[in-house]
């Protein structure tokens, strides 16, 4: 962070000048000028490390290469976010040797704030990484007697100062800690004075006890004003439901706002309202899909914050048009991911370049 306690990408935000609506969120992107500075956004989960193919092995060793990238979904939504501008901070449980440090290291130079980040005994959380023809990201976690999944209530925050508060993914999985941190989420919810977002991840080779996973899952998505998941992830956790009917049921539940990314047909949102909005990604050279959804979920939360509606009673009053913005910048962010190997977000002048460079005139 700077003395300003700005994140140092601000620096290449573009200045402001006004534009034609493009679609699919290159009004907002160029829009998006300037720093967020009065509001902050606390992220609290993983940080871990992705071992991602990185091509054959060396000749005359047998075996396969890999690279380490820092990773984690909650440790790449900070990331985004302050790429984009947003002030954050990180809540996680880090080594205090092997990985860790570097761990920390990465989150730091992106200009995240650590204070609330505490160290642990326990060695990083190891993530290996598979790829499909189409660049598609699977992932085996080694685990769960690693720093990540280890968290006591008298480490987490106390539960006020911050606009949003953003978890989910493995953090809220793999007990001890999930346990400890959903009892956090509900005490931040019932504060009022937070808006709570949640992404579940969910990865279907954890989810042995598909009630006691679902029944897990609901309990989150009542603490959550916004919840945000892949159809995939819902193809996991309620086989054979529509993504409408499942929207409809967490919406009925507590949220106010349930947005469904679907790969490369994009993103729909449903609101508590009624409202809704839908939004397909400009066509891009796919390097990987790792981190895609996370910048999706950091952009989203980036743009509610710029547009003045990162509150509770912003997010409960939020209509289509709104909506269909916020998510064409979340889905041009999410697509610009893509172009790129492993979780590496764009800043914010990187968004609004690539938006008004692929995204068509409507």
């Amino acid at each position: 962070m700077t003395s300003s306690g700005v994140a140092p990408w601000v620096d290449e935000l573009p200045s402001c000048a006004p534009v034609e609506d493009r679609g699919c969120g290159a009004v907002v992107a160029a829009r998006y000028c300037q720093p967020v500075a009065d509001v902050f956004v606390l992220v609290v989960g993983e940080c871990l490390v992705d071992l991602a193919p990185a091509g054959e092995a060396r000749q005359g060793i047998a075996g396969k290469s890999y690279v380490a990238l820092p990773g984690g979904s909650p440790a790449n939504v900070a990331v985004g976010l302050a790429r984009l501008g947003v002030r954050t901070g990180f809540a996680g449980r880090f080594s205090a040797e092997g990985f860790g440090p570097w761990l920390r290291q990465h989150l730091s130079s992106n200009g995240v704030d650590l204070s609330t980040s505490v160290d642990a005994t326990e060695p990083a959380t190891l993530a290996v990484v598979t790829l499909d023809a189409a660049g598609r990201a699977s992932y085996t976690f080694y685990g769960p007697e690693t720093a990540d999944w280890r968290w006591s209530a008298g480490e987490l925050p106390v539960p006020r100062g911050f606009a949003a508060v953003h978890s989910g993914s493995l953090a809220t999985t793999f007990e001890p800690g999930a346990s400890v941190l959903a009892k956090w989420l509900e005490a931040v919810r019932d504060s009022g004075d937070a808006v709570v977002s949640f992404d579940p991840n969910v990865r279907a080779g954890l989810v042995a006890d598909l009630t006691a996973y679902r029944d897990r899952l609901e309990r989150l998505v009542a603490c959550a004003h916004i919840v945000k998941a892949s159809d995939d992830d819902l193809a996991v956790a309620y086989p054979g439901s529509a993504v409408e009917k499942v929207a409809e049921s967490w919406l009925s539940g507590g949220a106010a706002l349930v947005v469904v990314t679907e790969g490369p047909r994009g993103a729909r949102a449903f609101h508590a309202s009624g409202a809704q909005a839908s939004c397909v990604p400009p066509a891009v050279e796919v390097a990987d899909t790792i981190g895609a959804g996370d910048t999706f979920s950091a952009s989203l939360l980036a743009y509610l914050a710029s547009a003045g509606a990162l509150t509770p009673e912003g997010v409960a009053s939020l209509g289509s048009e709104e909506l269909e913005r916020a998510i064409g910048y979340a889905v041009a962010a999410s697509a610009f991911t893509c172009t790129r190997p492993g979780a590496d977000p764009p800043t914010a002048r990187e968004l609004a370049t690539f938006c008004e460079a692929v995204v068509p005139r409507s």
